[in-house]
């Protein structure tokens, strides 16, 4: 908006009824010179410079990038050899947030983040990260690095009967599974008596889960006697990990293995995915306003 031209202070003294001056001269008139204290006309305003826009748009992405976090898609790091070689220690994953607010439940194959069901961390070193650190995870820059979550393979779901007899092939539903995803060395199946010989049926509303290490691995199978007997709520399911996002050399998206699409196995439920990090999504968001700011202020300077 334009600032209107100061008013000089003899205008309204001088003054008469027909709203004219002394010399015959219109208000309307002298006030158009805009030259009563010699001052210039007003202009339109010159476009602010980039670099003080930029904290705006800084403050704006980092809005974006919470939102994300908290709706979309979050970051998270893997901390241990569970789930080798799908997964390093010390990759990083993008955790798809959407799809379940739209009544998207886990399936089987999928890689899937959620919290600790009831002590399955316990006596695990607890992270402690800087102020930085915290700040970065909480609006989703960095991977979450303070709350009790776990990642695994989802084997069965709601209904399905899930065996392992001596050292494989896992079965579920009757049917046994191909798994190239399991880690080098290792036997679909443990043979122990702390859980890696079992036949379980998954009731409605749980999933159970394994890590792809098999035999370095505390998942379902080792957690039989917590109050839900190794099943975890689907209502503890963070999100589907859909892409390796770093390193970078390790780059790649997280489909669900043609095992799990065989006839006989129960039908599979296609979900959407996001697939780009929090902060990519918030610049994507900023661009257009920069436009738009950018576009408004060149409309006035030429008005």
């Amino acid at each position: 908006m334009e600032a209107a031209a100061p008013a000089a202070d003899n205008a309204v003294t001088s003054e008469n009824d027909h709203g004219e001056t002394e010399d015959g001269t219109g208000t309307d008139e002298r006030a158009d010179t805009g030259d009563q204290d010699g001052g210039a006309p007003s202009g339109p305003k010159k476009p602010r410079s980039f670099w003080k826009e930029l904290p705006i748009l800084i403050g704006i992405a980092l809005v974006l990038a919470l939102l994300i976090k908290t709706f979309l898609v979050q970051a998270f790091s893997i901390p241990s050899d569970s789930m080798q070689n799908t997964l390093q220690q010390g990759d990083r994953v993008l955790v798809d947030k959407l799809t379940p607010w739209f009544g998207s439940e886990p399936d089987r194959g999928e890689v899937v983040v959620f919290h600790d069901p009831d002590e399955w961390l316990a006596g695990e070193p607890t992270p402690d990260p800087n102020a930085l650190q915290t700040v970065l995870s909480w609006i989703g820059l960095m991977p979450s690095a303070d709350e009790k979550d776990l990642i695994k393979r989802v084997i069965g779901v709601g209904g399905d009967t899930v065996e392992c007899e001596g050292s494989g092939p896992l079965k579920v539903n009757g049917k046994a599974l191909d798994e190239p995803y399991v880690y080098p060395g290792n036997t679909p199946c443990s043979v122990d008596d702390q859980g890696g010989q079992f036949k379980v049926k998954v009731p409605e509303g749980y999933i159970w889960v394994m890590g792809d290490h098999r035999q370095n691995s505390r998942d379902s199978r080792y957690n039989q006697s917590d109050k839900y007997h190794g099943m975890v709520p689907v209502d503890e399911v963070v999100g589907r990990a859909i892409v390796k996002a770093w390193p970078i050399n390790r780059w790649g998206t997280m489909p669900v293995p043609d095992t799990f699409d065989q006839d006989g196995l129960g039908d599979q439920a296609a979900a959407g995915a996001l697939s780009v990090a929090p902060q990519g999504l918030a610049v994507a968001g900023v661009v257009p306003v920069v436009l738009w700011r950018r576009r408004r202020t060149a409309a006035a300077h030429r008005r």
